[in-house]
């Protein structure tokens, strides 16, 4: 069992993303302990990528950022590292693909265990290709993070029934971004999740606001927040880790309130 069954151990998560290297590494390694320090479960680190296609707007201008300011892989990974130190949460990737094979897959999850890194989220992965990693990351003991979106129900149980570390239940379709509304039958796909599979669940894409992380945690698992994060990143810039902290601050309030109920 890996290290990210603690981020659900007898309470719900407040899993929080922030693009690796954006505005720089520095800020990324200060981060990274400060959402700890709020009350983040589970930390997601994105490995800048230029064409992240599941990504909105906020996501995709953070990429470039990060890309302009130099952030590599190789960067990112010795920077992570560092931040291990520091912080005890598990701590995920979100990444494409194509990084892992230009990197190579033995040598990318090599680095990913000399820095800490417990899962791997692959959001252009489909399921049924999952086999090309599945051996590697076992390896390294790297757990695959799978998605489900509100598509059919016998491919939400078949996922849930083969997922690992946790399941990342996709709230709304499209690319990630801020929703005023979260309209999908999130209840009913975590019904069958729990039909199939003990794996915690915890919905992304669209939360921002307390009263959205409550509801959403008291659905699942857990609640995971990116954009808006990451809208305070580029907001702030260097000066953004006080504001990032307030806010993770928040949102693990609401979402231990969704658990007390």
């Amino acid at each position: 069992m890996s290290r990210i069954h603690q981020a659900f151990e007898n309470k719900k998560a407040f899993i929080a993303f922030i693009t690796g290297g954006d505005p720089d590494l520095e800020t990324t390694e200060k981060l990274i302990p400060a959402m700890e320090a709020a009350g983040a479960d589970l930390i997601e680190i994105g490995i800048p990528f230029s064409d992240p296609i599941a990504e909105g707007v906020v996501i995709q201008e953070a990429n470039i950022r990060a890309l302009s300011a130099g952030c590599t892989t190789d960067k990112l990974f010795d920077s992570v590292k560092r931040a291990r130190e520091k912080v005890t949460v598990p701590m995920v990737f979100l990444t494409y693909i194509n990084p892992i094979y230009t990197y190579g897959k033995e040598k990318f999850m090599q680095r990913c265990v000399e820095c800490g890194i417990d899962g791997l989220i692959i959001p252009d992965l489909p399921f049924e290709e999952k086999g090309e990693l599945l051996d590697v990351c076992r390896d390294y003991g790297i757990d695959i993070i799978s998605l489900i979106a509100p598509t059919s129900h016998d491919r939400i149980r078949k996922i849930a029934g083969e997922a690992q570390g946790f399941l990342y239940v996709v709230s709304s379709m499209g690319v990630t971004g801020v929703r005023s509304k979260i309209e999908t039958d999130i209840e009913g796909m975590v019904k069958l999740v729990r039909e199939s599979s003990n794996i915690p669940c915890a919905i992304g894409f669209g939360i921002a606001t307390p009263e959205q992380a409550k509801a959403m945690a008291a659905l699942s698992d857990g609640a995971i927040v990116g954009s808006a994060i990451v809208k305070l990143v580029a907001g702030y810039g260097r000066e953004c880790i006080e504001p990032v902290a307030d806010y993770v601050r928040s949102m693990k309030a609401a979402v231990k309130e969704a658990e007390a109920n």
